[in-house]
């Protein structure tokens, strides 16, 4: 499986972005259920799962989104053994990253047995840089979204940064909002990629008010393109959180792909960083 970051590079997609967003200084409203994306702790889920999630909730952490690994989406565990390991834990998994593809069905299954309310689709399911090719996506989207509401899931798309590529004058992923139903695809903003791609995250809040259900909450090293600790990279986290109402958000789910040292330790400093916001 490709990494994000692998898939970035092979994309070409990967250049110099001029665009960062000023500290600005205001005060954020709390939030007590922050979750994190698993792929920050990709390493150590794999190699015990169970302990892992018991270290993720000494953090305080309330809920938890998965992602693909080489052990599957619930990293060697059925997907009801993970959903009941949360629960023990005081969390619940509320959403996982998916792929798009013929085994789409069970992956639904899947999510319903495990408890979560979400499937996210983690990149594009065809290659192609064209709005032909992002009306198309967001055609399949539209069906995979009915299918989940179906089952009672909710179907969602996790952006990077390739799809703020322009064709024609048009953003790709304007034509993905304008061409998908909000009330079958729900979208999860990575403010990070926005920011490198240029973008201004509360601009989509405020083009696309309330279509941002879910985040991933992650600060951005302007200078290597990679994700850092909460407060030394581009994103004003305090000025998103006091957006969180135009944006429609309900679950933000940290994620950092580099770390200073460990994933533990870099979210021991995320969480002490939104404390004391």
């Amino acid at each position: 499986m490709k990494t994000r970051r692998n898939f970035l590079k092979q994309s070409s997609l990967f250049g110099a972005v001029t665009l960062i967003m000023p500290q600005l200084s205001c005060a954020a409203p709390k939030n007590s259920t922050y979750g994190v994306q698993l792929y920050s702790f990709r390493d150590s889920m794999l190699k015990n799962p169970k302990k892992t999630l018991e270290e993720i909730a000494s953090l305080g952490f309330k809920e938890i989104e998965s992602a693909g690994s080489a052990k599957g989406y619930y990293y060697g565990l059925t997907p009801s053994e993970m959903g009941q390991t949360c629960i023990d834990l005081g969390m619940k998994i509320t959403s996982g990253h998916v792929r798009l593809d013929d085994k789409f069905e069970q992956t639904m299954e899947d999510a319903v047995a495990s408890g979560q309310e979400y499937l996210i689709c983690s990149s594009m399911p065809s290659d192609g840089q064209t709005v032909d090719n992002y009306k198309k996506v967001a055609e399949q989207f539209n069906v995979a979204g009915e299918a989940c509401k179906k089952l009672g899931l909710k179907f969602g798309y996790h952006n990077h940064e390739y799809e703020f590529d322009s064709e024609n004058g048009q953003v790709l992923y304007d034509v993905l909002m304008d061409n998908t139903q909000n009330d079958l695809v729900y979208m999860e903003l990575d403010l990070g990629w926005v920011v490198v791609a240029g973008k201004d995250p509360i601009s989509y809040f405020k083009k696309y008010p309330g279509r941002f259900p879910l985040w991933h909450l992650k600060d951005m090293d302007m200078t290597k393109k990679e994700s850092t600790e909460f407060g030394k990279g581009a994103l004003d986290i305090g000025l998103m959180l006091k957006n969180k109402e135009l944006s429609g958000v309900e679950h933000i789910y940290i994620e950092q792909e580099e770390y200073a040292s460990t994933p533990f330790e870099s979210m021991k400093y995320n969480m002490d960083y939104l404390k004391n916001i």
